[in-house]
């Protein structure tokens, strides 16, 4: 009898699919989930991000999650590995955002950041601090727009890299403040914290690394980038409520998975990666180095990525920022 109810849910199963019996996929995560970071140093944002969602999926799910960095060319080599991978929720794609710069800073890029993805969730904000050199006459941003305005191409500003955020980032303060600052890049954002304490550069638009020398009195922070206030710095303004009203430029790190990825999976990782987000010692963990959560809907970054894709070429095409 046990042989006859099988080979009647056999024929069932191929009367249903046509003639054919598929397998069943096993359940979404079976095995490990790969995290590829296409830019940054271990210890960096995007680093301690997948490090403190990581155990956390694991231990939700039973599987391991691998960080992998794959990093050159501005993001572009580990972003292209996702858009080749296959879509079934195991390589996805832990950016920033470079993200929604390169499309319009690179003259070609092997990959379409819309087209070639879906979006996961923003995972978190970082605010850029814009930090000046203590010899410098101003001590609020009104102040460094009248100084910058009385001395047109006689103040420099140093960034992480040509087209990185903090460079986009100046470039959208003199577009909006109506000043002319000289751009000077690095190759990274560690060099110019160093030359600007020395007094090499005047100020940045820089990471929050630059804090600790902030509160030693080396550095004078003005305002941050975001559109609303750090909770971890409140005494400092937003550029936009100091004196640029509208500025914005906030640095942000998004989880992608490969386009025609099964909504349920994006779903679930969606779910759940939101949840972890609100974890108090998650959260705790993220203001420490002036982290933002935020665990956004896949629809909501897509939004969120299509606007930044507007709004940074823009910026890169009237600046002709180049790649390094």
């Amino acid at each position: 009898m046990k042989n006859v109810r099988i080979s009647i849910a056999v024929l069932a199963c191929m009367l249903a699919a046509g003639g054919v019996c598929a397998q069943q996929s096993p359940p979404y995560p079976s095995r490990p989930i790969r995290f590829v970071l296409p830019f940054g140093a271990p210890g960096g944002a995007p680093d301690i991000v997948a490090r403190l969602i990581a155990p956390r999926l694991t231990e939700a799910w039973g599987q391991q999650i691998v960080i992998e960095p794959r990093v050159g060319a501005g993001g572009t080599i580990g972003t292209e590995v996702v858009a080749n991978a296959a879509p079934d929720g195991y390589t996805l794609l832990l950016t920033s955002p470079s993200h929604a710069i390169n499309v319009t800073l690179y003259a070609k890029l092997p990959y379409d950041p819309v087209a070639d993805f879906v979006p996961i969730t923003q995972l978190v904000e970082v605010p850029n601090i814009l930090v000046i050199h203590p010899s410098l006459p101003a001590r609020t941003v009104k102040q460094l727009i009248a100084l910058a305005k009385s001395k047109p191409g006689s103040l420099n500003y140093g960034s992480a890299g040509s087209g990185s955020s903090q460079h986009l980032a100046g470039e959208l303060f003199k577009k909006m403040a109506g000043v002319d600052m000289v751009h000077i890049p690095y190759k990274g954002g560690g060099g110019v914290v160093v030359d600007l304490i020395a007094g090499q550069v005047q100020l940045t638009f820089g990471s929050t690394t630059a804090l600790p020398y902030v509160r030693s009195g080396r550095l004078i922070a003005l305002a941050v980038t975001t559109a609303q206030r750090a909770s971890t710095v409140p005494n400092l303004p937003t550029i936009a409520e100091a004196g640029l009203p509208g500025y914005e430029a906030s640095a942000w790190y998004a989880l992608f998975a490969p386009a025609r990825t099964p909504k349920v999976i994006v779903d679930k990782m969606q779910t759940e990666v939101s949840r972890i987000l609100k974890l108090a010692d998650v959260r705790e963990r993220l203001a420490v180095e002036t982290i933002q959560p935020v665990g956004s809907t896949s629809a909501e970054l897509a939004d969120f990525l299509k606007r930044e894709i507007v709004k940074w070429g823009a910026i890169i095409r009237e600046s002709g920022a180049k790649v390094d």
